[in-house]
């Protein structure tokens, strides 16, 4: 007799229930409706995450784990996505619930002391210590990589203050008056720019009176190279990036986080609108419709300035096609100054550099072709176009074509950004245009091209400087910043600074230079170093990271040991 089988499926089979939100830590209502609050009308797109992430941050001074589950909610992103962004960057301070505690307070004020090398030979480890000593404890002293204001060392940042040549007192005072907020600095704006004859190449261009073969045949012409560090020709990228399908983005790099350098910001203070109309004048050529500016976020001053002429360029526009530009705000991470990671944190994510190829111009922002161009290269774009490709040529010295914005630091008496030929010598710019050697010191080293130049000593101090000048000597000139070094100093401590700054700031995504960082920084500890394992490690260094922070930071240690030896004996220069 056959027997009836009775499916029971229902009893085994799980019922499958939707998630009604992404997975992870329960939603607290309260710092659910306090993030909307300050979302408001914001589009809740994944590349806004680190815009947002600014947002509590500004309001609370902390990322809260409540905080990071409700913003993850509200964007349908997984709270582990919030977490990893939010922890990459140095300016979030993301804090845990502590059980029963609850979560930490944050504290009322935080005060960055600025460690570059030309801030700690101005005394920011002496300035450092008094503050942590005296300052309340409601006050939260931290030390800084470099801020971007090395000729005003040492600089202490309250809250978003910079304070340049700060001491005890000056910042003391600062937090009593409650002079937090950095003030907008005086600068051409938009009317006092027009009335100057600005925006007129642009209208030229857009009207048909200037041919787009004929604006990039003058960049070609002019020499003129990317002024971020490297030094690929404008001209040709222009060329390259029209070539491809649209739509084309451009991305523009204010990171400028090489320690030594400060041109950008410098020029950005004065004169914004000039760049502003190199800017356009490059989407009109390439064909581009949406910008977007990354800017480093020290630079609190800056970022009012724009968000000011942006507005205004906006609202009155010189030219009828005007393209979208959107103003990006960085968290910190010197990564960022390398493309392809700018590109990874405008689009909301981590700040790790990308494998090679495909390259930014094919597959860049949002998968599309990108312009990449730093501030400087774009500075000049009016200028070139006015004067010609012939007179920008003609401005070098010792057989190179050009002129440099040249970021000096150190030990001379006029520090600053120095518009000098491009050729010149460290010997000739001291004496030319920095004053010479500030008294009672002699030159003794410097660092050609900031913290991954290398170290070069003063005997050295007839090489012209500029791009491809420099690699015979295992140095390069990057972004043309400039750290004077005097016999007071030495070259090993220089090293140790650097090498601190790599380890601090690699992304960790290889380990050549995630884990090369740090050993070198512990072998250089000392007096006594194990030359054969250094080698060692900037071989490998050099040869197998993704990018070139890696690639790049075993040059000063490389330098001090091929060119100052005498520091190096066993007996030792104790650091």
């Amino acid at each position: 007799m056959d027997q009836k089988v009775i499916p029971i499926r229902a009893a085994q089979e799980p019922r499958e229930r939707k998630r009604q939100a992404p997975k992870g830590r329960r939603v607290d209502p309260a710092a659910l409706a306090e993030v909307q609050a300050l979302l408001g009308e914001l589009p809740r797109r994944r590349d806004l995450l680190i815009e947002h992430l600014h947002l509590i941050q500004d309001r609370y001074r902390q990322l809260s784990s409540r905080h990071l589950a409700a913003l993850a909610h509200e964007m349908r992103m997984s709270q582990a996505e919030v977490y990893e962004v939010a922890t990459f960057y140095h300016h979030f301070d993301v804090v845990r619930d502590a059980g029963d505690q609850g979560e930490t307070k944050p504290a009322e004020l935080t005060v960055r002391v600025c460690q570059s090398l030309s801030c700690q030979m101005a005394g920011a480890d002496e300035l450092f210590g008094q503050l942590s000593a005296v300052l309340d404890t409601n006050v939260r002293v931290v030390s800084a990589p470099c801020v971007g204001r090395c000729e005003q060392a040492p600089v202490a940042v309250v809250g978003q203050h910079a304070i340049p040549a700060a001491s005890l007192d000056q910042v003391s005072d600062a937090i009593a008056s409650g002079n937090v907020e950095e003030p907008l600095p005086l600068y051409e704006d938009y009317d006092a720019y027009r009335r100057n004859g600005g925006y007129a190449l642009l209208q030229a261009c857009v009207n048909g009176e200037r041919d787009v073969e004929e604006v990039i045949r003058v960049l070609e012409d002019s020499g003129l190279r990317g002024l971020g560090g490297a030094g690929f020709p404008a001209g040709r990228k222009w060329r390259i990036v029209r070539a491809e399908a649209g739509p084309r983005l451009m991305a523009v790099n204010i990171d400028e986080g090489e320690p030594g350098t400060f041109k950008d910001r410098t020029y950005l203070e004065r004169q914004p609108h000039q760049f502003l109309e190199g800017m356009m004048i490059a989407a009109w050529a390439v064909g581009i419709d949406d910008i977007y500016i990354y800017l480093r976020d020290e630079y609190h001053g800056c970022r009012a300035l724009l968000q000011r002429e942006l507005a205004r360029l906006e609202n009155n526009p010189p030219v009828h096609v005007m393209p979208t530009v959107h103003l990006r705000r960085g968290a910190g991470a010197y990564i960022c100054g390398e493309e392809s990671a700018m590109i990874e944190s405008i689009e909301g994510k981590r700040g790790m550099p990308r494998l090679r190829p495909p390259y930014v111009a094919q597959v860049g922002l949002f998968g599309r072709p990108t312009l990449e161009h730093n501030f400087e290269t774009l500075y000049w774009v009016p200028t070139l176009l006015q004067q010609g490709a012939a007179w920008f040529a003609a401005q070098g010295r010792h057989g190179r074509k050009g002129l440099r914005s040249f970021s000096v630091s150190g030990r001379v008496k006029k520090p600053g950004v120095h518009v000098a030929p491009a050729g010149i010598t460290i010997q000739e710019l001291i004496d030319e245009y920095c004053g010479g050697m500030q008294d009672g010191h002699r030159l003794y080293a410097y660092l050609p091209g900031g913290a991954s130049g290398g170290i070069l000593p003063a005997s050295l101090n007839d090489i012209p400087l500029d791009f491809d000048t420099l690699q015979a000597y295992g140095c390069f000139i990057g972004s043309a910043a400039i750290i004077v070094l005097s016999d007071t100093d030495s070259a090993m401590d220089a090293a140790r600074n650097m090498m601190h700054f790599f380890a601090e700031e690699s992304c960790g995504q290889c380990t050549p230079c995630r884990a090369g960082t740090v050993k070198t920084l512990q072998l250089i500890s000392g007096s006594d170093w194990n030359e054969a394992l250094l080698a060692d490690l900037s071989m490998v260094m050099r040869e197998a990271s993704i990018c070139g922070l890696g690639q790049a930071a075993p040059n000063p240690v490389d330098c001090v040991i091929k060119y100052f030896s005498h520091e190096l004996d066993h007996k030792g220069v104790q650091p």
